[in-house]
């Protein structure tokens, strides 16, 4: 610990803040131009999504040596009750042409009109098959063409329905969604934290030291994750907007610790540097302890198959680290060149009570403390009564017409021309075999059940190897769809010769979903391992560390089953995406494990002066609010992605709101608390603290009043 002692002194010294203060604005200023350039360095190309071990990962990276660009297809449909006329037939014709001279259309590519036949219709729908050449810009190219397509139809005869489905026209809406999303969730997480510490410390001023804190970290970030995609690390628009969330919420809450015992040690000691350093020197380690669980559980995330999930991981681990040290820097700098006067209207003065001394946590310590046993085994209980509701859950992927809340373009597009249609039509799967080869793995796909048999065509031949298109008969991300692929790919492995491959929309979904249940059984595991052993080396146990990993589990299985109770029963969402319940654990198991160390690294202090049975419920006291408020500011970030369209992130967003309220407010301050009481000093086996004799207990407030007075 002596060590903390040197490191707490430097950026809150009489002369060394000023130097803190000044280095930092260098830096920013210096990297500014650098975090400017992160949003225009996102590759959001297919493969940066898709498992990269995947068959049809590999047929997305040799399509490219069939054309510059991977190619989506968005079907215009056409439909008018009664049938289309001989003006329509016209402005179909009319878009046609138009749409051959809209950037990344392939024009001499595009199929159709082909106009139903079924005598239901009675002619009433056309689908024309555009394809739109993909860059890195990914799914902002596909925006901006489908975009370019609607503009061209607007002035289609009145009573002529026009959509545009397809691969290109979902992927449009879905960037038509997150258009904004990072500006929204910054500004509103700005607002709840400003609002929570006006609320907590009731001070016009002492906000603003954690919000210029957190925007110096992110500029900070933004840059150094810039540098890192020079060599070689991916961030597309997942992580990239995790990144955000991980700094500022994250960033925050070690910011609101660090600000609250820094508030108690002003009142301990008259010179304001010198609590700063007592400050740093106590919660340092828990800081430093939880960002390093964050960090470690988002690199575990290299583990994952899925390309989208392994890039987020060395993305947002090195977001947390540059976040770590502007909040052990720079805020203790900020906080100490400001002063006292900060706090105003209610400063911290030496010798007055503690802001913690009688307060909400103070009468919940209490009663933990007449009755522990019955209160965590009650608590668990109910706990593990709302965590049977996981059972129902079901994460086995959304189609395409269940991902949004509401009924954009794309889907209504799509389901017109299922009515008429092969349902696969326009999402095509994509075969890739050596070219002598190619007759039988086209008669081997048209044997396939599943397959529309007059469909499957070789649309390229090109150096050796041949490009093969078959439609199927049911939609593309259906179950049927995907054992449709499943036995196509059985039917060309064995065909002599032929090396081929199957992708394509159909068999991409089919491996995401693989993917997504490997990472499952893989990342979650390994992460629950990185995080009992920071919890080992900080508390230096192992029964307390155990303890804390079971409520982990149980606050995860909690919040998922009563999300799965409203996503069923409320809401009426047809499941949920298949990578979500990871995506789910990793935040709240990542950002919530904060809880637990700020906590229990505080009842091991007390543990050291009083006992661990008093110190427990001292420590509840003592930051039981800092606790809530930073869950509070954590759960208002995530509940920003339920005013999006999209249901994948409605459900992480309030998943993850839930659970970090459940976290905060009952397991860690109530479950957490009552467990380590009941217990005792066994809970630090095997260290000498297990073996300390308890000492009679009293009032809470008391015990913290005469704490207060020892010290000063």
């Amino acid at each position: 610990m002596n060590s903390w002692k040197t490191l707490a002194a430097l950026p809150c010294g009489r002369r060394s803040k000023w130097v803190v203060l000044i280095g930092w604005l260098v830096v920013i200023v210096a990297l500014s131009p650098l975090a400017m350039k992160l949003g225009d360095a996102q590759s959001n190309e297919m493969s940066s999504w898709l498992p990269g071990s995947a068959e049809s990962t590999k047929v997305v990276e040799e399509q490219k040596d069939f054309r510059d660009n991977t190619i989506a297809n968005a079907n215009a449909v056409y439909h008018r009750d009664g049938g289309l006329t001989d003006a329509d037939r016209q402005a179909i014709t009319a878009d046609i042409e138009a749409f051959r001279a809209i950037k990344g259309v392939t024009a001499a590519d595009i199929k159709g009109p082909v106009y139903s036949t079924q005598e239901q219709d009675k002619g009433a729908t056309a689908s024309v098959e555009i394809p739109v050449a993909v860059a890195d810009g990914g799914w902002e190219d596909l925006g901006k063409a489908v975009k370019a397509m609607k503009d061209a139809a607007k002035d289609d005869p009145s009573g002529l329905e026009h959509y545009f489905a397809g691969p290109a026209g979902i992927a449009a809406d879905q960037s038509e969604a997150f258009q904004g999303i990072d500006g929204a969730l910054l500004g509103i997480t700005i607002l709840v934290v400003i609002a929570i510490l006006l609320l907590t410390y009731r001070s016009p001023v002492l906000w603003l030291v954690p919000l210029i804190s957190a925007i110096f970290a992110m500029m900070a970030a933004w840059a150094t994750v810039y540098l890192a995609t020079k060599a070689g690390v991916t961030v597309n628009g997942q992580s990239y907007a995790v990144l955000n969330i991980m700094i500022f919420g994250a960033g925050t809450d070690y910011a609101l610790l660090l600000i609250a015992r820094y508030r108690e040690e002003l009142r301990n000691y008259e010179d304001r540097h010198e609590a700063m350093a007592h400050a740093l020197h106590r919660a340092g380690p828990a800081i430093v302890a939880s960002a390093a669980t964050v960090a470690l559980s988002m690199l575990v995330l290299l583990s994952a198959e899925m390309n989208s999930t392994q890039g987020m991981g060395p993305v947002c681990a090195l977001g947390i680290a540059v976040g770590l040290l502007v909040m052990i820097t720079l805020l203790p700098a900020l906080l100490v060149i400001f002063g006292r006067w900060a706090f105003w209207p209610r400063v911290p003065h030496v010798g007055t009570e503690q802001a913690h001394a009688d307060g909400v946590w103070v009468k919940v310590g209490n009663v933990i403390q007449k009755r522990s046993r019955t209160v965590w085994v009650v608590t668990a209980v109910i706990l593990g009564a709302f965590a049977i509701g996981v059972t129902g859950l079901k994460a086995d992927g959304l189609e395409f017409q269940d991902q949004f809340t509401n009924k954009p373009q794309s889907i209504k597009g799509m389901e017109t021309a299922a009515k008429v249609f092969p349902m696969g039509a326009g999402d095509p799967l994509a075969t890739i075999a050596n070219s002598p080869a190619k007759d039988a793995v086209v008669a081997a796909i048209q044997n396939t059940p599943g397959v529309v048999k007059d469909s499957v065509r070789v649309n390229a031949d090109k150096n050796g190897r041949a490009e093969i298109y078959a439609t199927l008969t049911d939609g593309p991300d259906t179950e049927a769809a995907r054992k449709t692929v499943d036995r196509v790919r059985d039917a060309v492995h064995p065909v002599p010769n032929a090396d081929a491959r199957v992708g394509g929309g159909p068999a991409m979904t089919l491996d995401m979903e693989r993917a997504a249940q490997h990472d499952d059984k893989v990342v979650i595991p390994l992460i629950l391992i990185a995080v009992l052993i920071v919890l080992c080396i900080l508390l230096r146990a192992i029964i307390a560390p155990i303890i804390l990993i079971l409520t982990v589990i149980l606050s995860f299985a909690t919040a998922l089953g009563i999300s799965s109770l409203i996503f069923n029963h409320v809401l009426d969402y047809a499941g949920m995406d298949t990578t979500m319940p990871l995506f789910i654990f990793v935040f709240l198991v990542a950002l919530g494990i904060d809880y637990n160390i700020f906590l229990m690294h505080r009842v091991r202090e007390e543990a050291q002066q009083r006992g661990t049975r008093e110190g427990s419920i001292v420590a509840l006291a003592a930051t039981g609010g800092v606790i809530t408020s930073a869950g509070l500011v954590l759960a208002a970030t995530f509940a920003v992605f339920t005013t999006m369209p999209l249901v994948t992130f409605v459900e992480m967003g309030f998943a993850v709101a839930l659970g970090v309220l459940l976290d905060t407010f009952i397991v860690r301050s109530v479950l957490v608390t009552a467990l380590t009481h009941d217990i005792g000093p066994k809970v630090w086996w095997p260290s000498q603290l297990a073996k300390r004799p308890e000492t009679p207990q009293g009032d809470v407030g008391k015990a913290g009043r005469d704490r207060d007075e020892a010290l000063v």
